[in-house]
């Protein structure tokens, strides 16, 4: 009896040694064949991928530094500028006065025959502001009253302390792109007229004949005295000066690329 449940239970403890083993050699395969192949495809494409964009970011950093300059020097070359001819130009002022001894208002008119500057437009027709510039010396204001001249440049126009009269450009409307060679055109200029040490923002109406090598023409504009800090005049036979003014400038200007 004791030799058969020893027997038995030695027949157990096989069955049970082989069931053991049956089980755990696959488990021992299993991650001799899994991992293989798992470890090995990322380590090749790393170094493919990573070279590719250094190869095609250079070529394209170079062609845009090139295009830069070109595209700068074809605008400047494009330009046109308009140098006033200060031989035959002129600026004048016309103001409504009242006289000692007439029922009816008359206009005064001063005249000043130095001026210079010039405009200066890009190739789409815009003006160039820090290049374009135009002045008139008031201190050369002539009118046909000397008295009247006297008092608007000591006392109005204070031409010891402010002698000049500037107006930058900053932009046009209605001129013809590109500059014709023939013909008329009338077009508005807006700018900063500086007078008097005090710059307010004007409109000329201006209207130009143009020609191949210059362009002629008249430029108005309407101002208040007030505006730009001073007082209409009074002096000798003048009683009054309205506050409303018209500066005038009748211009010639050379063409220059």
């Amino acid at each position: 009896m004791l030799t058969a449940m020893k027997f038995s239970s030695l027949a157990v403890a096989a069955c049970l040694s082989l069931l053991a083993a049956a089980c755990s050699s696959p488990t021992v395969q299993a991650p001799n064949t899994v991992p293989a192949p798992t470890a090995v495809p990322p380590v090749a494409p790393t170094p493919t991928s990573s070279a590719a964009p250094t190869a095609v970011a250079r070529p394209t950093q170079a062609a845009s530094a090139t295009v830069a300059p070109q595209s700068a020097t074809a605008s400047s070359v494009a330009s046109t500028k308009l140098v006033i001819d200060q031989s035959v130009s002129q600026a004048r002022y016309h103001a409504h006065e009242q006289l000692v001894g007439k029922t009816l208002p008359s206009e005064a008119v001063g005249t000043s025959k130095s001026v210079s500057g010039s405009l200066v437009l890009g190739s789409d027709g815009t003006v160039l502001a820090d290049q374009s510039s135009i002045s008139v010396d008031l201190s050369k204001l002539q009118s046909d009253e000397s008295r009247r001249d006297n008092f608007v440049k000591s006392d109005t126009l204070q031409t010891g302390r402010f002698p000049m009269a500037t107006f930058v450009p900053r932009g046009v409307e209605g001129l013809p792109t590109p500059l014709p060679s023939s013909g008329e055109a009338t077009f508005q200029l807006t700018g900063d007229l500086t007078v008097h040490g005090v710059t307010k923002p004007v409109t000329w109406q201006v209207t130009a004949q143009f020609a191949d090598n210059a362009i002629t023409g008249n430029a108005t504009t309407s101002v208040k005295i007030t505006d730009f800090g001073m007082t209409p005049p009074k002096a000798g036979p003048v009683l009054s000066i309205e506050d409303a003014l018209t500066l005038e400038l009748a211009f010639t200007a050379a063409r220059e690329a």
